[in-house]
């Protein structure tokens, strides 16, 4: 066994990346205020080659030195946006025919292997911040919640390995089935 050298890896340019079939997911950070967590939450995205990212409230944006560190590029591959108020964004994805999911720990949560998507609809993951999780109201307005399960002492993940998490899990349930290049 070695390492796969960079030509071995097949790696897309920016603009092929940009013009690839992308998987039917969103994620939404809901005043994230970790830099360093927007900017994980951009390289995944990438990696993962979802539709687009909603950055909301107090949630940092690119260009700043903290996120381009962490993204390694991926700011300028992955589709994204601002937009003041995450409850706006939420039914904005709503009317579009979005399936919004909080991924946070509630009264109704399902834990994450266990819920089922419908199949043939798009989705979107919102992610809280780091210390009050989704706001109440943009909880209220998801259409359902997700929790990944948990076995320690503590019963949180960082947010950005939170995403990672769920959105591997998503794509899995939709049949990991590579875009098209």
């Amino acid at each position: 066994m070695r390492k796969l050298s960079m030509e071995e890896l097949n790696r897309l340019t920016v603009a092929d990346f940009k013009n690839t079939q992308k998987f039917p997911l969103t994620l939404v950070l809901d005043n994230v205020r970790s830099l360093h967590n927007v900017g994980a939450a951009f390289r995944t995205a990438d990696a993962f080659a979802i539709e687009k990212m909603w950055l909301c409230g107090i949630t940092g944006r690119p260009p700043q030195r903290e996120i381009t560190k962490t993204a390694l590029g991926s700011t300028e591959s992955v589709v994204w946006e601002y937009a003041a108020s995450t409850l706006d964004v939420v039914r904005q994805l709503q009317a579009a025919g979005y399936v919004v999911v909080a991924v946070e720990q509630t009264t109704g949560s399902q834990l994450l292997p266990a819920f089922e998507l419908e199949p043939g609809r798009p989705y979107a993951l919102v992610m809280g911040n780091e210390v009050f999780g989704v706001d109440d109201e943009v909880l209220a307005q998801c259409d359902a919640a997700v929790e990944i399960p948990q076995f320690g002492t503590k019963h949180s993940l960082n947010v950005s390995v939170a995403a990672g998490v769920v959105l591997w899990d998503f794509l899995t349930k939709m049949g990991f089935q590579a875009p098209a290049r």
